[in-house]
C-alpha cells in the first residue's frame, strides 16, 4: 500500500530524497496525515518528520529540523523527504506512514507502514 524508495549510501554533508508512494487502488494520501519514521538496530523508532492532510501542516523532530522537508502531492499520491547536510548518525532504515489521526510524532497515530528505505551516511 506503501512503497518507500530513494534511498541509498551518501557521503556526510550531502543529499538525498525519498519517495513514498501510495496505492490509488488502496487509499488516497490526501485524507491522511503522513510521517517519516527511522529505526537503527536495537533502538525504538523514532519520528522524523509528519504533514497533516488538511492544511498540510508540517513537523519535524529535534535532531532533523532545519535539515530535511516533508511535502506532499495529492495528485500523484506520494510523500517526500527532502534531506540536507546528512550527518552519520542519520543512517537508518527510514519508514513513511499513513494515519487517520492523532499526535503526528507517536508511531500510535498511524495505521499503514511502507517496508522502509536504508539510509546510510558515511563520515
Amino acid at each position: 500500500q506503501l512503497q518507500a524508495s530513494g534511498g541509498g549510501l551518501v557521503q556526510a554533508g550531502g543529499s538525498l530524497r525519498l519517495n513514498c508512494a501510495a496505492s490509488r487502488r488502496t487509499f488516497s494520501i490526501s485524507s491522511y496525515i503522513m510521517g517519516w519514521f527511522r529505526q537503527v538496530p536495537g533502538k525504538e523508532r523514532e519520528f522524523v518528520a509528519g504533514i497533516s492532510w488538511s492544511y498540510g501542516s508540517t513537523y519535524y523532530g529535534d535532531s532533523v529540523k532545519g535539515r530535511f522537508t516533508i511535502s506532499r502531492d495529492n495528485a500523484k499520491n506520494t510523500v517526500y523527504l527532502q534531506m540536507n547536510s546528512l550527518k552519520p548518525e542519520d543512517t537508518a532504515v527510514y519508514y513513511c506512514a499513513a494515519g487517520g489521526g492523532g499526535t503526528v510524532a507517536l508511531t500510535t497515530a498511524y495505521v499503514y507502514w511502507g517496508q522502509g528505505t536504508q539510509v546510510t551516511v558515511s563520515s
